[in-house]
């Protein structure tokens, strides 16, 4: 196969949906205010830019009564780029230019929401929306020159330290509780970062890691080739994601191996809750199908939707979901986090209304993810993990549409 392939069909299906789960708002859109980007001051002078050089951006929706002092701070997905050319082309993007950033609506949109009926643990904190402009999940250090000779800039680290210092000083260091996320590629940031954000505060303040649909797997793709691993070597080598990486991990293991989430868990010391699918959408189409590998024609069709596999596909889905199992197991010893692993053929689960919190939403042991995140992060239940039988087991997955 030629793994090269893969970072094209990633930024095509990025592309496809670039401005991530939360759309910019349209005329005739629902009534409530959308939040506007804010640029971060003084970004270009620290060199904490997007692809292109532009300013970094996040939206801030000021907090509420009771929640005044608390804050969520969410980091936006959207996949990696691993060459210069796929990482130049991401600069015509919302994903690698802060010049396609629109204001976003977060009403209706799970976490964000501000309607206490959908949202009842989180609705009137602040809550950030951290755009994602570097390709490497906020994690890069480096830059490299496009065809044409222009500089393209991977400076995902700083972007991350830029936004959170200017954040700090915008209310976030006299938090008393803080929620730090993020979804997909925004998921993998929050794993990478989790520790070092925490250490930001006082002891006293409750700060957790919530990482949605970001524990990406090291699978062979049906293929037989490690299609995903290569991609995210060449993402490590390019975009210099070392400095992130944990150092016992890099003591005995190669970086990229240091990327996965199956290794980040093992040294992180902050709580953690990790919500993902056994089946998720995005890894079945991606790294398990991608395009390199030439999938047959049923493959194509199981590709798009789960219910269209045979039973002989639905064995080898219940082998990656045996993976993510076996891989999460470490934190069963780990008393503090918490883990949501259903069975539904989706990514990305927080920001929307429908699987976060809604009447038809993924239940296990009958409870919505907002009820379960609710009941970790307050300390409400102990013992918060919960982990789906396998696909078609449960019923409340039907109600999603597929992605």
């Amino acid at each position: 196969m030629a793994p090269s392939n893969l970072p094209a069909a990633l930024l095509l299906l990025l592309l496809l949906a670039s401005s991530g789960p939360l759309r910019p708002t349209l005329s005739g859109a629902a009534p409530l205010e959308p939040v506007e980007v804010s640029l971060v001051a003084g970004a270009q002078e620290k060199g904490a830019v997007c692809l292109d050089g532009t300013p970094p951006g996040y939206h801030l929706q000021r907090g509420s009564g009771d929640g005044s002092g608390s804050w969520l701070v969410h980091l936006e997905g959207g996949g990696w780029c691993s060459t210069l050319k796929d990482c130049s082309g991401r600069r015509m993007s919302v994903l690698g230019s802060s010049k396609f950033m629109k204001p976003l609506q977060f009403a209706g949109h799970g976490i964000f929401d501000s309607d206490e009926i959908y949202n009842p643990d989180f609705y009137n904190w602040n809550k950030v929306y951290v755009r994602y402009c570097d390709g490497a999940s906020f994690a890069g250090d480096a830059e490299g020159q496009a065809q044409d000779g222009t500089t393209v800039y991977f400076r995902g680290l700083r972007i991350y330290e830029a936004v959170i210092g200017e954040l700090m000083e915008k209310g976030l260091a006299n938090a008393t509780q803080v929620l730090f996320t993020g979804c997909s590629a925004g998921g993998l940031a929050t794993i990478l970062h989790c520790d070092d954000f925490s250490a930001r505060f006082p002891q006293q303040v409750s700060v957790k890691c919530f990482a949605d649909a970001g524990f990406f797997l090291d699978v062979k793709d049906i293929s037989g080739e490690r299609s995903f691993w290569s991609f995210y070597n060449r993402v490590v080598q390019l975009q210099n994601v070392r400095q992130v990486l944990h150092k016992d991990c890099l003591a005995n293991k190669d970086p990229t191996e240091c990327f996965f989430p199956t290794e980040l868990i093992k040294s992180i010391r902050t709580p953690m809750f990790i919500l993902n699918s056994a089946y998720d959408s995005w890894q079945i189409q991606n790294v398990l199908l991608p395009t390199s590998s030439s999938p047959e024609k049923t493959w194509l069709s199981c590709k798009d939707n789960i219910r269209n596999c045979n039973s002989t596909q639905i064995k080898v889905l219940d082998e990656i979901r045996n993976t993510m199992i076996n891989d999460l197991k470490v934190i069963n010893d780990k008393a503090d986090w918490g883990m949501f692993i259903d069975s539904c053929f989706t990514h990305c689960q927080t920001l929307f209304r429908v699987s976060w919190s809604s009447p038809t939403s993924p239940r296990l042991g009958n409870k919505n993810i907002a009820k379960v995140v609710g009941d970790w992060y307050f300390g409400r239940s102990q013992g918060v993990k919960e982990i789906d039988c396998e696909y078609p087991c449960n019923p409340t997955c039907n109600s999603l549409p597929p992605p």
